[in-house]
């Protein structure tokens, strides 16, 4: 099951078809066709690959992750012998969809969120960058490169409870085939969503593509009076044949599971929400942040919490992974409304056991979002940036104070950059419920004055260093940036030459 599927072979198609002028930029393509191009060719190059990876607990996929510009998303560094190079991901690969949701024109904070929300299994839709902007070019920045599954077109996770007739399918098999589940008509699977002449691909969250019928035979008969099942119907097996799709878990959509994560709104009280957070090991030996002493009456009961919850994410953004004073860091940052999700117990096992994030089956189908990035990010970071003159004006009459604490883990929550053909500093991220954005500090902002001193002069990244250690508050005053058009306003030097700091995911 865990295999990248699609075009792989790309570079010796790129080099025989056509000539890359190696300067050129994101808004200006050069392709240069050799005599004997074939218009399938292009069109098979341009066709996405598919990428599916797996980490395990407390690991990362083995990918890194950057930002460049208008370029989004793009792969920066694969590391040797982890999921992404065995899979296929490739070093300037950029993102265009995570598992079903396509993401090739959503922001860089968004990808990474999607990513990590979708737990220790992943399927990414990529395409070589360059590959990426001649497409662009061939068919407009409007065309959408990333093909869709459709609605209801995805695998399905049916959990079946055995009855009086068992669980109401047999198996149908050939030598070297995949295994088809025959149905009984009103049976267990039936009613557990399993469609007809569905493609048996999963038991209990395992392959089952290199099973014998023996094995798998054994696999059930071990599975009790319950059973989870990863099936493919065949319509949804002729739609990712065509895409070169493989059929992978992280599409699936829930049918009839026991247990489902819960969405919890908190509005603080008098008495504060009144829960307990706490870190610890879970029954599988997790560590993991759970809930505890939940007091009667009070804002966590009524909106539904468990003593024993274990919390899965904090406004859309998943916690796993996060330290304790991060996460509590990430819960006061929300104020005195706060979103959380949780899994009880019998979630926690269970998803789990499939090897999928409990938050990609919420009940709810509204997508978690949050409006900044969650990158964890340092006071200061400098990067070499181009040297022609990009600047953008300042908003007259525009600046504005703002005094920050470091948050408890240390750190104020957000990066600077500079530009060397003007002297100044701005602010090039912001971290999701740090002290910059409690305060309000924004992408583009301009640093004008740090604890009353004045920023714009040959030695302001080393009058900033020296300030990051200073005690705190840090007194900020900030100037915004005038931005021109419909379009988001980024920072001066925002392209394809600017390399700011990549995730690990």
């Amino acid at each position: 099951m865990e295999a990248a599927t699609g075009l792989r072979d790309t570079a010796s198609l790129t080099a025989r078809k056509f000539e890359f002028n190696p300067k050129w930029g994101i808004d200006n393509p050069v392709l240069s066709l050799a005599e004997d191009f074939d218009p399938s060719d292009l069109q098979r190059l341009q066709r996405p690959r598919f990428c599916l990876l797996s980490k395990e607990e407390g690991g990362s996929f083995g990918f890194h992750l950057q930002e460049l510009g208008r370029a989004g998303p793009v792969v920066c560094r694969v590391d040797p012998g982890t999921s992404a190079q065995y899979q296929g991901l490739q070093e300037g690969d950029r993102i265009l969809g995570v598992n079903d949701r396509v993401v090739e024109c959503e922001d860089y904070a968004v990808v990474v969120r999607c990513i990590r929300a979708s737990g220790p299994r992943v399927l990414l839709t990529v395409l070589a960058q360059h590959v990426h902007d001649v497409a662009r070019a061939q068919q407009g920045n409007s065309a959408r490169l990333c093909p869709p599954l459709g609605p209801g077109v995805r695998p399905r996770l049916c959990h079946v409870v055995k009855d009086e007739g068992g669980f109401g399918f047999s198996v149908s098999y050939s030598h070297q085939d995949p295994f088809w589940l025959v149905l009984s008509t009103g049976g267990a699977a039936e009613r557990a969503g399993v469609p007809p002449g569905a493609r048996l691909l999963e038991v209990n969250g395992v392959s089952v593509e290199k099973f014998t019928y023996h094995q798998l035979s054994r696999k059930l008969w071990q599975s009790g009076d319950q059973v989870t099942l990863l099936v493919a119907g065949p319509e949804v097996e002729e739609r990712c044949r065509q895409l070169g799709m493989p059929l992978a878990a992280p599409l699936a959509e829930g049918w009839a599971l026991p247990t489902r994560p819960r969405r919890l709104h908190l509005k603080k009280g008098s008495q504060g929400f009144g829960f307990l957070l706490r870190e610890e090991k879970g029954l599988d030996g997790r560590p993991g942040q759970f809930l505890w002493e939940v007091d009667p009456g009070l804002p966590a009961e009524k909106a539904g919490m468990q003593a024993g919850d274990r919390l899965v994410a904090v406004a859309g953004e998943s916690v796993e992974g996060l330290g304790h004073e991060e996460t509590v860091a990430r819960i006061r940052a929300q104020g005195s409304c706060v979103s959380l999700i949780v899994v009880d117990p019998k979630a926690d096992r269970f998803f789990s056991m499939v090897r999928l994030s409990p938050l990609l089956f919420l009940e709810s189908t509204e997508a978690p979002a949050s409006p900044q990035e969650t990158c964890s990010a340092s006071l200061v970071e400098t990067k070499d940036l181009p040297v022609e003159d990009t600047a953008m004006p300042l908003v007259p009459g525009g600046s504005r104070q703002c005094s920050l604490y470091p948050a408890p883990g240390g750190g104020y929550g957000f990066r600077l950059s500079c530009v060397a053909s003007e002297p100044r500093i701005f602010i090039s991220q912001v971290t999701l419920g740090g002290s910059a954005a409690q305060a309000g500090l924004q992408m583009g902002d301009v640093i004008l004055e740090v604890n009353g001193y004045p920023m714009g002069g040959e030695n302001d990244l080393e009058k900033l260093q020296q300030l990051a250690v200073a005690e705190p508050p840090l007194h900020l005053k900030l100037a915004a940036r005038s931005c021109q058009g419909s379009e988001a306003c980024n920072p001066p030097g925002y392209g394809e030459d600017w390399a700011p700091g990549s995730e690990l995911l």
